[in-house]
């Protein structure tokens, strides 16, 4: 009986830390120039620039941005972890710190190139090529 009531009080203050634990919200910023481009991150579209998105992990993260008239760009980025999400201050910030934490990223602004006109007669030039080899016709 005595044990029970010692463990009550305990119990009471580990539930109510749980509750007012706090959680770390983790974005990174995108912006392009120009703006309006559409933006893949992880092969997944996360908005057109300038946009922010939510994330989970740190680490390296693959990018595509396209926009019309512009040439794709693909590239890699890394997200490095803050000194709070390092064992053992990781638990600490997550679970026992009553606020909230924003862990914003801003990435540089990525550049689009204009996109190359082809000429007509490349254009056909490739295609015949093409189908020249789709047909066997090449050794």
């Amino acid at each position: 009986m005595k044990t029970a009531l010692r463990t009550g009080p305990m119990v009471f203050v580990l539930a109510a830390v749980a509750i007012a634990a706090g959680c770390v919200e983790r974005v990174v910023k995108i912006r392009t120039d120009p703006p309006g481009a559409l933006v893949l991150i992880n092969d997944e579209e996360v908005g057109v620039t300038p946009t922010e998105f939510s994330f989970l992990w740190y680490g390296d993260y693959d990018v595509v941005i396209r926009k019309p008239g512009y040439q794709t760009l693909k590239t890699h980025q890394r997200i490095r972890a803050p000194w709070h999400q390092f064992p053992p201050l990781d638990l600490v910030v997550e679970h026992l710190y009553p606020g909230m934490i924003r862990d914003v990223h801003v990435w540089p602004t990525f550049s689009l190139q204009p996109q190359e006109p082809v000429a007509i007669e490349e254009s056909v030039r490739r295609a015949q090529e093409l189908r020249s080899r789709a047909l066997g016709d090449e050794p």
